[in-house]
């Protein structure tokens, strides 16, 4: 189903349950919104990275598969839940947090939306003040503006942009990749193959989290799907989307990098650019590279508003945002990110690394309980209603789910390695880290055996709102769904 006229331009709806009159959309806009997201200059530098730091080329780029598939899946379950549920993703983890207790997790969803609004900002404003001759600090100003009036626009816009920044993407990508093909012995760069476990697991960790770091709101842009919407083919439009976007974007990062002679650090964007051989290819790369970091950059910030307004809710006990409201949020949201980007901007690539990967510790345990909950022991029967009110059947605070996160981020300190902080267990895993498999597994398995046991009551069946202007059938048929 597309759009239709009746649709509105500006989206009305925010956290809120949206009603299946409302639902639109269709399937292939997954794929393109997380391919236009992820075929962007951060992931070219996220890729660069695991030659930057040391790795061999052949290897980085099987890690880097490796991680995007790992990684890409998880992000995909969590997508599926969109159209089942029609609700943002953070939402249903007071299903199992609690209507309070999952402000917990939110608050620190919100601090990475906006470390990596904050990097992508950097890269963008970079971009801009090459385009128009201005300066970098300019930039990223001017980048903020274009991504305030998206974000207040919403949904329906997002898409669009989605849309037109793979296309954009796509074409962009396919003339640097023939570039650089012109420029370099690709194949002589394959040989030269040098194993590390390190640096291996360096590259499998940077593209794991990459992905699993969509998992807090993914399902906030498949919500407004129809409800009967395939969740195989969501999970499969989306990943697809994700993985394919990121990979190319890493390859091309790794190529660039290794081709580069120690020049693209600190130079991201000049020397992607810098392939382009004439001004005028070289202006339209670098609006590229600006319009590509407008998917990812409206994505955090609406995600950003999605997480604050639902903490507030969460006390307040309803769901409503009003328009204003919305407006407020995205301007403290977007002008904190710009304040950051605006003090940071000339130590960027290490602290980015530092940062994706010190995520991980404190969202790999949350998807993990997530999506055991939802598939495995509440199997989808969820009591959207009740997700509104902390004296129903969610409470207001899980212990259970709480004790499990906690769980999960303590058990994963002795094996992370970051500049933040660094393991006591590292250094004699050869200063490997493992935490984010560490993050998934055990507490996945702590949490499975426990809720099997201790769940607290789980309907028969999903339970969706009443729908207003339904008819009582419909209604019920909802109830029942």
């Amino acid at each position: 189903m597309a759009a239709n006229d009746t649709t509105p331009l500006i989206e009305k709806r925010s956290i809120d349950y949206i009603p299946e009159a409302e639902r639109h959309g269709r399937l292939f806009s997954q794929f393109t919104l997380w391919m236009g997201a992820n075929l962007q200059i951060t992931a070219i530098v996220t890729g660069a990275l695991a030659v930057v730091l040391g790795g061999d080329v052949f290897w980085s780029l099987i890690g880097l598969l490796i991680g995007q598939l790992i990684g890409g899946g998880v992000m995909a379950l969590h997508a599926a839940q969109g159209p089942k549920l029609g609700l943002p993703q953070m939402i249903s983890s007071r299903v199992q947090f609690g209507v309070y207790g999952a402000a917990i997790p939110i608050v620190l969803v919100c601090l990475m939306y906006l470390g990596f609004t904050a990097t992508g900002t950097v890269l963008s404003g970079q971009a801009l003040g090459q385009l128009f001759g201005v300066s970098d600090s300019v930039g990223i100003l001017i980048f903020a503006s274009v991504i305030v009036l998206v974000t207040v626009l919403g949904y329906r816009v997002i898409h669009f942009i989605g849309r037109v920044a793979s296309l954009i993407g796509v074409v962009a990508f396919v003339y640097l990749f023939s570039r650089l093909m012109s420029q370099t012995d690709v194949g002589a760069l394959l040989q030269i193959r040098h194993f590390s476990w390190s640096s291996f697991l360096l590259a499998v960790s940077l593209a794991a989290s990459w992905q699993i770091a969509f998992g807090p709101y993914v399902a906030d842009y498949s919500r407004y799907l129809p409800s009967h919407t395939s969740s195989v083919k969501t999970f499969l439009a989306a990943g697809a989307g994700s993985v394919i976007g990121a990979q190319v974007a890493m390859v091309l990062g790794v190529f660039a990098a290794a081709m580069s002679n120690g020049q693209f650090a600190g130079h991201e964007v000049a020397y992607i650019v810098g392939l382009s051989g004439t001004e005028a290819t070289a202006a339209l790369l670098y609006f590229s590279i600006a319009f590509g970091k407008v998917t990812i950059s409206t994505l955090n910030s609406y995600g950003s508003f999605m997480c604050i307004a639902t903490i507030i809710s969460g006390f307040r006990g309803r769901l409503e945002v009003t328009r204003l409201q919305r407006l407020v949020f995205v301007l403290m949201i977007v002008g904190t990110a710009t304040l950051i980007a605006l003090l940071g901007q000339h130590s960027f690539l290490g602290a980015f690394k530092s940062f994706i990967l010190f995520l991980l510790a404190f969202f790999t345990p949350w998807s993990a309980i997530n999506l055991v909950d939802y598939y495995c022991i509440t199997r989808e029967r969820y009591d959207v209603p009740a997700l509104a009110d902390p004296n129903g059947r969610y409470g207001r605070w899980n212990l259970l789910g709480i004790s499990v996160y906690v769980f999960g981020v303590l058990v994963q300190l002795p094996f992370i390695s970051t500049k933040f902080y660094t393991g006591p267990l590292v250094a004699a895993l050869g200063d490997v880290d493992i935490s984010w498999i560490i993050g998934l597994v055990l507490p996945a398995a702590l949490y499975y055996v426990c809720a099997k046991k201790w769940h607290g009551t789980v309907p028969d069946h999903l339970i969706l709102p009443k729908e207003q202007g339904a008819s009582p059938i419909t209604n019920e048929l909802a109830a029942q769904a």
